[in-house]
């Protein structure tokens, strides 16, 4: 996940952390004049599909179609609006939602997957009550879209995470504004990782 609010351009943590081997990107950056933003957005494009990797951008459809890139819906998007992305993007993108609840996730049927947060507490997700804990996320994976844990998750977490259910997991402070955002993401992703091999 991204925001330009870190200590360093926005397109070098990008750089970093796909270095450290990340492969999937949620360009959420909203607050730019929608010029600046769309020439933003396509430089990470182009880093993310050098890498390899897969693009999604948040909330905005036009902005994704423009750069053959998924998107990211906030949550309450309807069905109609669900198909409309998927008409506009065709099948190879892939169409998530915002979930902050169990009503959510179900309410999602139609889409690749959804986030659900705030599963930790988080400066992020201030808005949307408590921390929903690790045992929403597996009773949210029984339901059979796959959920991405979100907020709060770091190196300590992110296994525990998939150990309950998670796809996978997304994380933004925790590499926005870190020191060595490429050291942090394969340690993120060796603890991902190990959770594949069960209980420590």
């Amino acid at each position: 996940m991204t925001d330009r609010h870190g200590p360093r351009p926005l397109g070098e943590t990008i750089a970093a952390v796909l270095d450290g081997g990340c492969r999937w990107v949620w360009f959420r950056d909203r607050d730019l004049p929608p010029p600046e933003r769309r020439v933003l957005a396509e430089r990470i494009a182009e880093r993310v599909r050098e890498a390899g990797g897969v693009l999604s951008v948040g909330g905005d459809l036009e902005l994704a179609a423009a750069l053959g890139a998924s998107v990211h819906l906030g949550g309450g998007t309807d069905r109609a609006a669900i198909a409309d992305a998927r008409r506009r993007l065709g099948t190879s993108a892939l169409v998530g939602v915002s979930a902050h609840g169990l009503r959510d996730v179900e309410a999602a049927e139609d889409t690749d997957y959804v986030t659900l947060s705030p599963v930790f507490a988080t400066a992020s997700k201030p808005g949307y009550g408590p921390a929903l804990g690790l045992g929403a996320i597996a009773t949210a994976a029984r339901i059979g879209i796959p959920v991405v844990a979100l907020g709060g998750i770091g190196v300590a977490t992110a296994a525990a995470c998939r150990r309950a259910g998670a796809a996978g997991v997304a994380v933004m402070g925790g590499l926005m504004r870190v020191d060595d955002p490429s050291a942090e993401a394969r340690a993120l992703l060796r603890g991902w990782e190990a959770a594949s091999d069960g209980p420590p």
